[in-house]
């Protein structure tokens, strides 16, 4: 997938400028590496699939390197680097993908009772226990097509402190993930945002660079999409206000219609249920304000709590 994500980033660069020479690096992180531990042991989404990127860029091995928006953390700073560019925002929303021989109308029947959902994400599990109560959410870690591989043979997962857990019946998984590798005819069925609020930056590519590397950022000026920047600078207001770690089940949503944005942000509590959720309609050329209010309103609701008890503990 994250190819996939690279080669497109390399066509819009080539198309805006013909002349320009791309060369795409493959760079295998800890997260691609470590296909069973939880991200949390490397520092979460930023550890295992930004930080060693960075650290490239910032030694001048990369000019730029691309990341699925929703893995950069929104709640620190990165002196010395900056999202240059935001490309079109594909689809934002949850599947729910099943084994072969399983169909939705038994599984929706059931109401998911006696069959385990995989997930590697806190904020899908914390919506699955809302959604389908009788399901088991295990732990399930993988590259896209690695995970829907592992559910076709019924693998059973690794889990982080020993042991196996599974094999899976379904996974849920980001659509925009499984049209990227082809697989969009293993979805049964598309989550609304309704149902399941996606993850902050969800759908959306973002290019890094160094900060000042001027020209650089000129070409990759080229290939910014407005209406997907401006999503992202709110959505990741939430994180920033809420100071959301990477065990923190946080949601957070924005659309643009005509010159009117409207963001939801949520805080689920995968262990009680508590679900808080606010939303609010503004100006779609002053997102990081809108993101702000949404963010203090959560935290007017109890938000801060949800995410204490939920951090990881540091030492």
């Amino acid at each position: 997938m994250a190819l996939a994500q690279t080669d497109e980033v390399a066509r819009l660069l080539r198309s805006a400028n013909p002349a320009l020479a791309v060369e795409i690096i493959r760079f295998e992180t800890r997260g691609d590496q470590d296909q069973t531990s939880k991200l949390l042991r490397h520092g979460g989404k930023g550890g295992a699939f930004v930080a060693e990127i960075r650290e490239a860029m910032r030694a001048g091995e990369l000019q730029a390197a691309m990341h699925s928006l929703k893995d950069v953390p929104g709640n620190e700073e990165t002196p010395g680097l900056v999202l240059a560019a935001m490309l079109a925002r594909d689809a934002a929303n949850d599947s729910l993908v099943l084994r072969p021989g399983l169909s939705l109308e038994i599984f929706r029947a059931q109401r998911g009772k006696g069959f385990k959902i995989g997930t590697n994400a806190v904020r899908r599990a914390a919506y699955l226990r809302r959604l389908f109560p009788e399901a088991t959410v295990i732990h399930y870690r993988g590259a896209a097509d690695t995970r829907v591989a592992k559910l076709d043979r019924g693998d059973m997962q690794r889990l982080p402190g020993g042991g196996e857990v599974g094999p899976a019946d379904a996974l849920v998984m980001a659509r925009s993930g499984l049209e990227r590798i082809g697989l969009t005819s293993r979805i049964a069925h598309d989550f609304s945002v309704a149902e399941m609020l996606p993850a902050v930056g969800q759908g959306i590519v973002a290019v890094e660079c160094v900060e000042k590397d001027w020209v650089t950022r000129g070409y990759l000026a080229m290939i910014d999409n407005m209406p997907s920047r401006r999503c992202a600078e709110a959505e990741r207001e939430v994180l920033w206000v809420l100071n959301g770690h990477c065990n923190s089940p946080i949601a957070g949503h924005a659309t643009i219609d005509g010159s009117e944005m409207t963001l939801t942000g949520a805080v689920l509590d995968e262990a009680t249920g508590h679900f808080i959720e606010a939303s609010r309609r503004g100006t779609a050329d002053r997102p990081r304000e809108l993101g702000r209010a949404v963010g203090l309103e959560l935290l007017d609701k109890g938000a801060a709590e949800i995410i204490e008890r939920n951090r990881p503990n540091e030492h």
